[in-house]
């Protein structure tokens, strides 16, 4: 489809320009460096072109507290990887996430069936406090690793600021990791702590997890302690569990020292991410705390819009960047809202229901969820109060047109729907929202600002309109600063800057139009290649999974005959038969919304599809089973029995 044939389904009003704070950081870089930038495009050019001056005024701008007086901005604009950011300040993120220390509410938590819990921003930094004291009184010092095995809580929050205030590295996962997949992660960065909680709740069931803690715990030598928080009863036990402790004994070690900020340097490590691991063991991708820091306060600030005044909620677990960057919105000020659970218990209302209870203003999800709701035929408008609703956020897999219309028929018409794309590897976006834009069915808004992003041919030619690799061109300061256990950054090098030297590859396939929005066409390692045309996988998707017999779907390219054929996995509406009246009907479908090219020569019916713990379908993995190659590391789905069907399957014989 021509971009510029895209129906706009929103516009922001002349005063809700005027008074964002996109415009408002216009005008600050306007008035500093004497320019007259009108507009967004000319804007997010000045910050590709002149990098370090857009940093440094966005640092400026956001008054990030540190220490110190900056040397260098960027010690090398191209090169990439390696750029150093900032050098000559110093700085603590959990100082900066903890500005605020008065009696505005910093969390609202509602755990699954139970009602909502309040934290103000005072009682978290005294529970902070408390908790920095006794993690020093261990010895718990710059550097070393803490690690995170928790629900979507506020206790995950605490631990994650009590570590960073000193300058210790967080990494977490969340409870439907199993064993081995918290291990692979785990073992690699060796933690001194773990925190945990005795179990959590999801979909009207209790699961107590202690006996995996347990088993964890025993293949984690380096472990001082395993903090136990109760959560699905009134006191831990910790009996059994290697070097278990209650959280309560724990903070018994504090002294009452006052809480103090580590200042490091703008590159101290802060977080440790992982990659899916869908293709082998997971990558330990390491962040900088000033890096994150800045790139998540630019997102929340110019990108979403966000002040203090706000409710900002994303349904995400802390194994999930998400989570991250959620609680980057304490900087803020703003109220970072919390929940953990099944998004559909007791129905399909809960978050909707959750988010007019307490007048959530900016809602987080994934396409998922919101494809999910539309499949429930679930209308929140109409059983909701979402008067205070001004955003919706969307990620993890492309946001297909359809949800775009469900977004604005089912749950509100006048708000921002933001489809946001990027990812761990740079825990943040390069393709998000922008207040100061139309929306458009079916496209990302814009490159995110200081972001050169562009979709690249396979001979490295910059497109318009056309459908390429997502690619960055030029450094940004929330680039890994390594992988753990990663010597002369191989692995690293590898995974972005193999493909085209110099310049960030990124792993998706998307199309850029005219004014500049940006159209998702799914994973490159999943694109199709029929008769040398490369076609995204998520078109077909769009199209199929539109269809009122499918249940979901799943595509990938079988070699065959020196050429590549496309094979279509349904997984049907319950009661529906695949027979060749319907498979008949779906070619027709994809034929005619796409082309022929896209039509698979194959269609088959499938009990499941299998999906990552993050909810982003694999396709990778199929591919593999399907050309008779294993799939070792299954930890990284969420429902790896689903592998089983595609083993051996006849039709793909002949």
């Amino acid at each position: 489809m021509d971009n510029s044939a895209k129906k706009i389904l929103w516009k922001p009003t002349k005063n809700q320009i005027k008074e964002s704070q996109m415009t408002d950081f216009t005008d600050y870089v306007n008035g500093t460096y004497q320019l007259s930038i009108q507009n967004y495009e000319e804007l997010h050019t000045w910050s590709v072109q002149n990098i370090a001056d857009f940093w440094h005024s966005f640092w400026k701008y956001s008054d990030i507290i540190h220490t110190g007086k900056i040397e260098i901005i960027v010690n090398d604009p191209t090169k990439m990887p390696g750029a150093k950011w900032f050098s000559g300040i110093r700085m603590n993120f959990a100082e900066n996430l903890l500005r605020y220390r008065d009696d505005r509410t910093a969390i609202i938590y509602k755990g699954e069936g139970r009602k909502p819990h309040y934290l103000t921003y005072n009682q978290l930094y005294n529970q902070i406090e408390k908790l920095a004291g006794s993690l020093k009184q261990i010895g718990i010092k710059p550097g070393d690793r803490i690690a995170g095995y928790l629900p979507n809580m506020p206790i995950a929050i605490i631990a994650m600021l009590a570590a960073t205030s000193i300058g210790a590295v967080w990494s977490s996962c969340s409870p439907d990791f199993g064993i081995k997949g918290v291990l692979d992660r785990f073992q690699q960065i060796k933690p001194k702590l773990l925190f945990t909680v005795d179990g959590y709740n999801y979909g009207g069931k209790k699961f107590n997890y202690l006996d995996r803690v347990q088993q964890i715990a025993e293949q984690l030598p380096t472990l001082k302690y395993v903090v136990v928080n109760p959560y699905l009863s009134h006191s831990a036990k910790v009996e059994g569990i290697h070097n278990g402790i209650s959280y309560s004994d724990f903070l018994k070690f504090a002294n009452g020292e006052k809480l103090s900020f580590e200042t490091l340097p703008f590159d101290h490590p802060l977080y440790i991410m992982y990659s899916s691991g869908t293709t082998g063991k997971p990558k330990a991708i390491v962040h900088s705390a000033g890096g994150t820091l800045i790139q998540h306060l630019k997102e929340l600030k110019l990108h979403t819009n966000l002040k203090r005044e706000d409710n900002i909620f994303y349904f995400t677990t802390c194994g999930w960047m998400m989570w991250n960057w959620l609680v980057s919105s304490l900087a803020v000020g703003a109220t970072v809202v919390l929940y953990d659970g099944s998004p559909f218990y007791p129905d399909g209302y809960a978050l909707w229901s959750f988010a007019g209870e307490i007048d959530i203003t900016v809602f987080g999800t994934s396409a998922k969820y919101i494809a999910s709701c539309d499949a429930a035929g679930i209308k929140p408008k109409e059983k909701n109060d979402l008067t205070s609703l001004r955003a919706i956020l969307s990620t993890g897999s492309p946001l297909a047109p359809e949800s775009f219309d469900y977004v604005y028929k089912n749950v509100k018409k006048d708000m921002m729907l933001s489809s946001i794309a990027g990812g761990t590897d740079i825990i943040s976006c390069f393709v998000l929202g922008n207040p100061n834009l139309p929306v458009y069915r079916g496209e990302i808004q814009c490159k995110g600002l200081g972001m050169n992003v562009h979709a690249y041919s396979p001979d490295g030619e910059s497109l318009v309109n056309g459908q390429g690799e997502l690619v960055c061109v030029k450094p940004f300061p929330s680039m890994p600063i390594y992988f753990w256990n990663d010597e002369n950054g191989v692995k690293y090098r590898k995974a972005y800057f193999e493909e085209f030297p110099n310049v960030w590859h990124h792993g998706d396939y998307i199309s850029i139009s005219e004014h500049g929005g940006v159209t998702m066409h799914g994973r490159s390692d999943a694109t199709l290649n029929p008769g040398g045309v490369r076609i995204g996988t998520s078109e077909i998707y769009r199209v199929v999974e539109n269809l009122p017999e499918i249940d979901d779907s799943l595509v990938i390219g079988q070699e065959w005959n020196n050429d590549e054929r496309v094979i279509l996995f349904v997984k049907l509406v319950e009661g529906v038969q695949l027979n060749d009246d319907l498979i008949t009907k779906v070619k027709k479908s994809i034929k005619s919304n796409c082309s022929p090219r896209h039509v698979p020569a194959i269609v088959l019916t499938t009990p499941d599809i299998p999906y990552t713990i993050n909810g982003k379908k694999v396709e990778i993995a199929v591919k593999k089973i399907i050309s008779g190659k294993d799939v070792s590391n299954r930890d990284a789905l969420s429902n790896p029995e689903s592998l089983v069907y595609y083993k051996d399957l006849k039709e793909l014989e002949s």
